[in-house]
């Protein structure tokens, strides 16, 4: 079973030294939890895929220190310096032009790849420690609701990695927003995230276009990952709601949990209601999200409804997940 370790000097650099000899580490960052290996070792990215049965089809990202560790891996520009000096340290992510030090499995073969500079203290000092960009999808079994503790790793991959970095809860708790930037003149949404559509246009201007989501079932190379349709899935079914009505839902049990964006104002509330957020807070939301679906998949509920967000802002990535989070339901 993997050891948990706080994240202490002592602790940092020994990890380090396990990921330079290509071994795996979960890592903490703002985001969600990621599985981290040598992002320049073939072998070392491996067996991420191995851990986590992800298909080939489906690349990683290599987080950096820092902005100047572009020019190592990918050709760089004025775009992403701009989107650089905005929001990195942070959940951004920028596709670009890879150079050949980048092996094939990071990029599922293509000539691009996504990076991006993350902010979790824990992280960024192992990064600084290995002084090599780190691969790190996130830390659980492919497709399965991500993780945002140390423990969802430990309850997913625990048999299958040595070493989990603690770094507490994730302060965002959904995956990082995807650019494609490969044509800078036309910049491409590939995944909602942390940043917001309108905040990359209050840098780019209006030309950022929105890139289609991947077929459920796809054997073709992925510009970035998170582009499935059916990805981020507890096992329970879940159904989606534009707005969540109790007394709307005929004759439902207590097996058939609801989840609200906000708490409901009612007295004596029902222990299969939940709420993402008290006051409807969409960053306490999202930070809230994968928790509490981890939360409910492992009780005995045989149908999870939950209310959608306001499609703006970070509402725009919360039900960008659900909405694959439900698609898997509805097709299995």
């Amino acid at each position: 079973m993997a050891t948990v370790v706080e994240p202490t000097n002592e602790n940092i650099r020994s990890l380090a030294e396990v990921l330079r000899d290509g071994g795996l580490v979960a890592v903490p960052t703002e985001t969600v939890y990621g599985l981290a290996a040598n992002g320049l070792d073939a072998d070392a990215c491996r067996r991420i895929f191995e851990a986590k049965d992800r298909p080939a089809y489906d690349p990683l990202i290599l987080h950096l220190l820092e902005p100047g560790w572009i020019d190592r891996i990918a050709v760089g520009g004025e775009a992403v310096a701009r989107l650089a000096e905005r929001f990195w340290p942070g959940p951004l992510t920028v596709v670009l032009t890879k150079k050949p030090i980048v092996p094939d499995i990071v990029t599922a073969g293509l000539d691009s790849v996504a990076v991006r500079v993350p902010s979790h203290p824990a992280m960024r000092s192992l990064l600084a420690a290995c002084d090599v960009p780190l691969a790190a999808p996130s830390a659980n079994p492919f497709g399965y609701v991500s993780p945002t503790r140390a423990e969802h790793v430990v309850d997913g991959l625990g048999d299958r990695i040595d070493y989990v970095l603690d770094g507490g809860s994730c302060q965002i708790g959904v995956e990082s927003t995807i650019v494609d930037l490969r044509d800078p003149e036309r910049p491409v949404l590939l995944r909602p995230g942390g940043v917001t559509p309108s905040q990359i246009r209050g840098v780019l201007g209006d030309r950022l276009a929105v890139g289609e989501t991947a077929s459920e079932v796809t054997e073709a190379a992925q510009a970035a990952p998170g582009q499935l349709s059916r990805h981020y899935s507890p096992k329970v079914r879940v159904e989606l709601h534009h707005r969540l009505e109790p007394a709307a839902l005929p004759d439902r049990d207590t097996d058939e949990a609801l989840v609200f964006l906000s708490r409901p104002g009612s007295p004596d509330l029902p222990s299969h209601w939940h709420w993402l957020s008290e006051s409807g807070d969409l960053e306490e939301a999202a930070a809230r999200l994968f928790a509490l679906l981890r939360e409910l998949d492992a009780g005995s509920f045989r149908t999870v409804h939950v209310e959608l967000a306001p499609e703006e802002g970070l509402g725009l990535a919360l039900n960008d997940r659900l909405r694959r989070a439900a698609q898997r339901s509805q097709s299995s």
